[in-house]
């Protein structure tokens, strides 16, 4: 990682906050981003730079939460799928309260696993209200994103999960597919629910 490019950018951005629009989707190619595959759930080296823009950007804009907001909507709405990853998995760290829960609800609508793990994460555990929450815990499991990527899955998890989850596995059992280990996980909080 470049840190003396990334350190002039975040002053960059703190001074004219419309340069993110320029800086964000440029990140990965010209501060630093990961060699090699990472896992799933891993965050990579261009997910921490544009985590910094993101946190430069709120202190450029920390008199306007509004136009904050707008901002890093436009860079969700625009930006590519890594991009969206990186404002997903920041948003926790803003100062704005409520500011992104349309976009967790966006990214569980999508058949991208990266969105759907970043949008299980801290900002999501906050936020999303328990129906959104809970599907979004059965949606890992259909995808076969590791339930050990959603934040709070033990505080969090319920007696409505749990039904929702018994029917899950109960199904599988009757169409002959295995129960998924992550299912099991889940159902083990209770192990009188295990089918």
């Amino acid at each position: 990682m470049n840190e003396a490019v990334l350190l002039a950018w975040e002053q960059e951005i703190r001074a004219d906050p419309t340069r993110i629009r320029v800086r964000f989707p440029a990140a990965a190619r010209e501060v630093g981003r990961s060699t090699a595959e990472t896992p799933l759930g891993e965050v990579r080296v261009e997910d921490r730079v544009r985590g910094r823009l993101l946190l430069a950007l709120a202190e450029g804009l920390a008199d306007d939460p509004d136009r904050l907001s707008a901002e890093v909507h436009d860079l969700y709405r625009f930006g590519d799928a890594d991009e969206r990853r990186a404002v997903l998995l920041t948003l926790h760290r803003l100062p704005i309260e409520g500011l992104g829960s349309d976009l967790l609800h966006d990214a569980l609508r999508t058949n991208d696993l990266r969105l759907v793990a970043a949008a299980l994460g801290p900002y999501g555990e906050a936020v999303l209200d328990a129906a959104a929450w809970r599907q979004g815990v059965l949606k890992c499991l259909f995808t076969g994103v590791p339930v050990a990527l959603v934040s709070g899955l033990v505080d969090r998890t319920d007696d409505e999960l749990l039904r929702m989850v018994t029917s899950y596995a109960e199904e599988r059992v009757a169409a002959g597919r295995p129960v998924p280990e992550d299912a099991r996980r889940i159902l083990a909080t209770r192990p009188s629910q295990e089918p």
